[in-house]
């Protein structure tokens, strides 16, 4: 039986409930501490807040208005864009079978060329939306998670 090695977390990184090694990438597993680390902030709440106080005043909070707002900009104009390739797609060859049916190469028309982009584009649009997760909202979200989570462990004591 083979003994395994066991790494342990980078002297500096911070304990945090949500972390997720497979999703990281920002120097953990280097030794390095992460440049995003949030700072420690002394959250205490009120013995009168309840949890459900606590997530809505993160709610409206500048810095939680701000990664939906960097979430909606990309999403909305993203599908809409997607849907109506989509559209365009499966109207053009209920339409349009003629011009589907043209050979652009061989045996390859202009449907399997369209249908093959639709895969393409789906692809295309999946690394673009973790790309833009990773450096427009991943960082923001953890330090409000990160936040909320202090605020709401001085509830447990």
């Amino acid at each position: 039986m083979e003994r395994q090695e066991r790494h342990e977390p980078a002297a500096g990184r911070i304990d945090d409930p949500w972390y997720d090694a497979l999703a990281s990438g920002w120097g953990e597993l280097d030794g390095t501490v992460p440049a995003f680390a949030p700072q420690q902030r002394a959250a205490e709440p009120d013995p009168g807040h309840s949890a459900a106080d606590i997530y809505l005043e993160v709610q409206r909070s500048a810095a939680f208005q701000e990664v939906r707002a960097r979430y909606r900009r990309f999403v909305i104009p993203a599908a809409l864009a997607f849907l109506a390739w989509y559209v365009a797609y499966v109207v053009a060859a209920t339409t349009a079978p003629e011009l589907m049916a043209r050979q652009v190469v061989g045996a390859v028309n202009v449907a399997m060329v369209a249908g093959l982009g639709q895969f393409l584009s789906t692809f295309l649009l999946t690394w673009a939306y973790a790309r833009h997760a990773r450096l427009r909202r991943d960082r923001a979200a953890l330090e409000l998670r990160w936040d909320t989570q202090e605020m709401t462990r001085g509830m447990a004591r």
